[in-house]
């Protein structure tokens, strides 16, 4: 009996960061029971062509329910070959006369790789999309409700033009909405093949006229529910694996962007927003105080580790001549990507569905550099009225306004070369220059239009 401290792990995603949901598919019992599925799979297709009784199928899937992952290690330390050892355990629970038709025709990777496009396919329909759709239903919220609170823009860390709250988070909704659509359209161009040793179809071709017809009845049983690849070696051509795993990084970077602008927001200098602190939570183990934003902080986190193991996945696109097995460690880290990103995912849900705005400190915020950020529509509108050197202009009050500590506006009306624009300015362009949270352009109907958009699109 193979047991250990679940603290004795080494990585700390099968202690600290383990997810059922995830596990379900993408740990070594997820994977031996796909593998008995293609197992099974493949006897059906044999007993509806004739090959074998439908008896021979009952016998495979009795025995498929007995076998365990540990009995399976264990076989594989005696002969040293992991799909055998699956094989030589099932093979123990069936008649002789149902031997001889357990794996027939099959190449190790024509239950590998099938297997694995049906558990990635699943993990990322059943797992990973819903909790993406989750924070993206939480984002759109936010977007609505928050549509209209000003807030100071920023760019390069500092104060830029006004926007709203609303809109910096419909951002959020629109990227993370299209990486969830390509991440459905990518999960299901995963393909599976039972092609054979060299993908030539050598073993299938002996009992079948058109093995391609069989490969397609196999892939196609109610528990895998999978399209052929259009030709393989004695692996699935790794660019369709390649792809989803491309789209779960950018995801993950997405929600990492997320984490962080929601982190520096929470700056205690800023303090536009603060994520939820139980009442018995300890933020520092010296600063009785501290309130730190640990859960974006973790979000950011996660996502290093998730964008380098891409690096790994390129790396495996090459494999020489019909296959090599220079992947065959690195591809069984795949799951990690997946399941650091539904962890991020699932995180970032809980930050935002308790996300706390703080409109007092928008508004000091905003009014921070009240004096300075009415120098885009002060040039803009100087400019349209004719002035021939407006941005140099406002530019030169600028610094005037920073360096006698007055606001902008006061400085621009004192000034005589610009009365006559002045006076010849509209009501509402006067009361922008005085009001700086009215200059937020199309920022809060924009904010609507892209939450309702996206809530209609994903049906949320």
């Amino acid at each position: 009996m193979r047991t250990r401290d679940i603290f004795d792990n080494i990585s700390p995603i099968d202690f600290r960061y383990w997810d059922g949901e995830v596990a379900r598919y993408l740990s070594e019992n997820g994977f031996t029971r796909h593998k008995l599925i293609v197992e099974l799979a493949l006897m059906r297709a044999l007993a509806s062509n004739e090959v074998c009784a439908q008896a021979a199928v009952d016998e495979v899937a009795a025995a498929n329910g007995q076998v365990t992952t540990e009995e399976v290690y264990d076989e594989e330390d005696r002969i040293r070959h992991d799909i055998r050892a699956l094989v030589n355990c099932i093979r123990e629970k069936v008649s002789d006369g149902v031997k001889p038709y357990v794996h027939m025709t099959a190449t190790s990777c024509d239950i590998i790789n099938t297997a694995d496009a049906a558990r990635y396919r699943k993990v990322v329909e059943k797992v990973l999309i819903p909790a993406l759709m989750k924070l993206e239903q939480t984002l759109i919220a936010i977007a609505l409700r928050e549509a209209k609170r000003a807030q100071i823009g920023r760019t390069h860390g500092q104060h830029a033009v006004p926007i709203t709250f609303g809109f910096a988070v419909a951002l959020y909704v629109s990227r993370l909405g299209n990486s969830i659509l390509k991440l459905k359209e990518l999960a299901a161009e995963l393909r599976g093949k039972f092609s054979g040793a060299v993908g030539a179809y050598n073993a299938s071709s002996l009992f079948f006229d058109d093995p391609e017809t069989f490969e397609s009845e196999v892939l196609a049983d109610a528990e895998l529910g999978l399209l052929p690849a259009e030709i393989t070696s004695q692996v699935v051509p790794p660019e369709m694996m390649t792809r989803l795993l491309c789209e779960i990084t950018i995801a993950a970077g997405i929600l990492a962007n997320l984490a962080d602008d929601m982190r520096h927001l929470q700056r205690t200098e800023i303090g536009e927003v603060g994520e939820e602190f139980a009442e018995g939570q300890v933020g520092s183990s010296t600063m009785p105080q501290k309130r730190n934003p640990i859960n974006a902080e973790n979000s950011k986190s996660l996502w290093r580790i998730v964008m380098p193991r891409i690096i790994t996945v390129f790396l495996d696109q090459i494999s020489e001549h019909q296959r090599d097995l220079t992947n065959s460690a690195s591809a069984r880290t795949y799951g990690e990507i997946v399941a650091y990103a539904v962890s991020m995912a699932k995180r970032m849900t809980r930050v935002m569905r308790k996300l706390a705005v703080d409109p007092a400190n928008l508004e000091r915020n905003l009014a921070m550099s009240k004096g300075l950020i009415v120098a885009e529509p002060l040039y803009i509108i100087l400019a349209a009225l004719g002035h021939p050197d407006a941005h140099e202009k406002v530019r030169r009050l600028t610094l005037l306004a920073q360096s006698e500590k007055r606001p902008l506006e006061e400085i621009a009306l004192a000034d005589s070369e610009l009365t006559p624009y002045i006076k010849r300015m509209t009501p509402r362009q006067r009361e922008i220059l005085g009001n700086p949270a009215l200059y937020t352009g199309i920022a809060a109907r924009k904010a609507r239009k892209v939450a309702l958009r996206w809530k209609q699109k994903l049906e949320l």
